[in-house]
């Protein structure tokens, strides 16, 4: 089983499995993290920096063991705008989003930099249209 068949099925078991809210969650947020508007994985770990928390995000990203976050901080990174609007698309409260995230976020993200690097080169974007095939 190849890395992104690997990240699908824990997704999936994480997030709730193939159906319902948690799922569309999942997707929501694999198409934010895919997206170049957004600025990718690269961007929210940017974001991540420049709001004081690079010691959780490198945790998450590098090969160590992953630092906790929690939902007041994911809502303070990601914005209130873009967790309302994951909410809306997942049917799940503002709170049950943030939640989840900060629960699940950190092992995503340190899935999706395997050698403790973000992919360049396409390889990330590639990596994750494979991922959203797989939630579909």
């Amino acid at each position: 089983m190849g890395l992104f068949d690997e990240l699908a099925s824990k997704a999936q078991g994480i997030f709730g499995g193939a159906e319902g809210q948690s799922s569309e969650l999942l997707s929501s947020f694999v198409n934010m993290l895919s997206s170049n508007q957004s600025g990718g994985l690269s961007g929210l770990v940017q974001s991540f920096k420049d709001r004081g928390l690079e010691d959780i995000v490198s945790s998450w990203v590098g090969t160590g063991e992953n630092q906790p976050i929690d939902a007041d901080q994911i809502n303070n990174v990601i914005g209130s705008e873009t967790i309302q609007n994951l909410a809306a698309k997942a049917g799940l409260s503002r709170s049950e989003v943030s939640s989840m995230l900060a629960q699940h976020l950190p092992g995503l993200i340190d899935k999706l930099t395997p050698d403790g690097v973000i992919p360049e080169g396409g390889v990330l974007e590639k990596g994750l249209e494979f991922f959203k095939s797989k939630l579909s």
